[in-house]
């Protein structure tokens, strides 16, 4: 899937989303209740990519590959959020990212490392992208993914 050639916050940083991954369990990967989206929790969309890591942030994966990672996991939000509504000029407000990183017992960096996805919302969206944030740490995330990311979104109809 390209990016939206509507959507100019995609165009103009020449971002291609990636294809929409599936669910690997039994779930969805949004539900639409009013004018709110809340996209399931996602990790990289392509497990197959150069950047698919895995690993604890901390240990086997150093803030920057985090933030890198946490980035990607962005974009793949945004290909299920364009999924879901088409057009991501719906798009009223992104309201809320929460973060999940997969840390060593003596990380406390797990903003800086959702700040990858934080920044390219607000690099897209520009105001509408600011949202409220959690960012935690856990003992492991599925797969040994470095990062899972669930977030919300408001969108005009």
């Amino acid at each position: 899937m390209e990016y939206s050639v509507e959507f100019s916050g995609l165009k103009k940083l020449g971002i291609k989303l990636p294809p929409t991954s599936k669910p690997v369990a039994n779930y969805v990967k949004f539900v639409k209740t009013g004018h709110l989206i809340f996209l399931a929790g996602h990790g990289s969309c392509d497990a197959t990519s150069p950047s698919s890591m895995h690993g604890k942030v901390g240990q086997d994966l150093t803030v920057e590959q985090g933030y890198a990672y946490a980035r990607e996991v962005g974009l793949c939000l945004l290909s299920t959020l364009k999924s879901a509504v088409g057009d991501l000029n719906k798009v009223k407000r992104v309201v809320r990212v929460f973060g999940m990183v997969n840390s060593a017992p003596d990380f406390y960096d797990q903003p800086k490392v959702i700040n990858g996805c934080s920044d390219l919302l607000v690099e897209i969206f520009g105001e509408k992208g600011k949202h409220a944030r959690a960012a935690v740490g856990m003992a492991s995330l599925p797969v040994n993914i470095p990062v899972e990311i669930e977030m919300t979104v408001e969108i005009e109809e």
